[in-house]
């Protein structure tokens, strides 16, 4: 039953910033990335899209390069606040576990007093927890959340 639920919690995420850029697939003209966007999950919606710019994808490629292996299940708890998706400039491959796969967005999740962990997608959108080393301290001060 525990891992239904992350299952489903997992596929709601993606799904809920699925349909936030599904009305803009293509990012602007003068904007060269799709949009960073906050999703908070008390409220179950997006609360903040910024522009996406070399530095997010810099914080990103960051954490994929520190990625040290799979996480443990993540637990159903209101612990995690939000969820950063940096859509990315084009796919990186992340190799972990004999596991290799070709993201094109990095979703961050930020829990009270647990380590931050990535989640990619692959290309039949399985979903992949990862642990990983790098400081996300930039970049929730760029974002400004929470």
């Amino acid at each position: 039953m525990p891992l239904q639920r992350l299952a489903a919690m997992l596929l709601a995420v993606g799904m809920m910033f699925g349909f936030a850029m599904s009305a803009s697939a293509e990012a602007p003209n003068n904007e060269p990335f799709k949009p960073v966007q906050v999703f908070d999950v008390k409220a179950g919606k997006v609360v903040k899209s910024v522009p996406n710019d070399k530095q997010f994808q810099s914080f990103a490629h960051s954490w994929i390069g520190s990625v040290t292996g799979l996480a443990p299940q993540l637990k159903n708890d209101d612990s995690c606040s939000y969820v950063y998706r940096i859509p990315l400039e084009k796919p990186a491959t992340i190799k972990v576990n004999g596991i290799k796969v070709a993201a094109e967005d990095v979703f961050l999740f930020y829990c009270d007093e647990k380590p931050p962990l990535l989640l990619v997608f692959d290309e039949q959108r399985r979903p992949y927890l990862l642990l990983f080393s790098a400081d996300i301290k930039p970049f929730i001060q760029k974002i400004g959340l929470p």
